[in-house]
């Protein structure tokens, strides 16, 4: 049944990625669309997008819209579709809660451990990692297009080294997510 098969995904996704929602961006990607097949790739960046949008944090936000996505499209109705939501949302901070607050009972024990900040240290460089092994993953033909298309693909990647340049300039997130809609806007939607 997909409630208990979402339920055990978003579980493991959530006990088994360290550095915060954007690290379960690649996890959440080969659970939905290559394991399950409940999403498809162009879904599951539409669903992305949406997240980092709306208010809360992505990780938590993406098993939200997943979880109804996934459930929607199994055919349930959209009443069940909030119960997959919910679900998939609890599941995936359950063993994180659990775990954080065990863990600070640790840190707080243990913080001048010299072992102990040696292990915060890797993981630090393990977390940026896969960060940026997720950010390739989405970098796909849905998302800039083709080179044999190319007005779709040089003016998708026009707009993102033009929000990568902004981000490194410490630029508001929040005006280049609408900047990047409204240009998107203009550049496919008008078209």
């Amino acid at each position: 049944m997909i409630f208990l098969e979402l339920f055990w995904s978003f579980l493991k996704i959530g006990l088994f990625t360290f550095g915060g929602g954007a690290a379960m961006v690649a996890l959440i990607q080969n659970e939905v669309t290559v394991h399950h097949h409940w999403l498809t790739t162009q879904e599951y960046t539409d669903i992305l997008a949406v997240s980092q949008m709306t208010p809360g944090p992505i990780g938590i936000n993406t098993a939200t819209y997943t979880g109804y996505t996934a459930v929607l499209n199994a055919g349930y109705s959209p009443l069940l579709a909030v119960a997959g939501s919910l679900l998939a949302s609890l599941a995936v901070i359950l063993l994180p809660v659990v775990l954080m607050i065990l863990a600070v009972r640790f840190l707080q024990r243990y913080r001048d451990n010299r072992y102990v900040g040696s292990v915060l240290t890797m993981l630090r460089l393990v977390v940026v990692g896969v960060i940026a092994a997720a950010a390739l993953q989405l970098a796909t033909a849905e998302s800039f297009g083709t080179p044999a298309f190319s007005l779709h693909f040089i003016a998708s990647l026009v707009i993102f080294v033009a929000v990568l340049v902004l981000s490194l300039m410490k630029k508001n997130p929040i005006w280049l997510m609408l900047g990047a809609g409204v240009a998107g806007l203009l550049l496919y939607g008008l078209t």
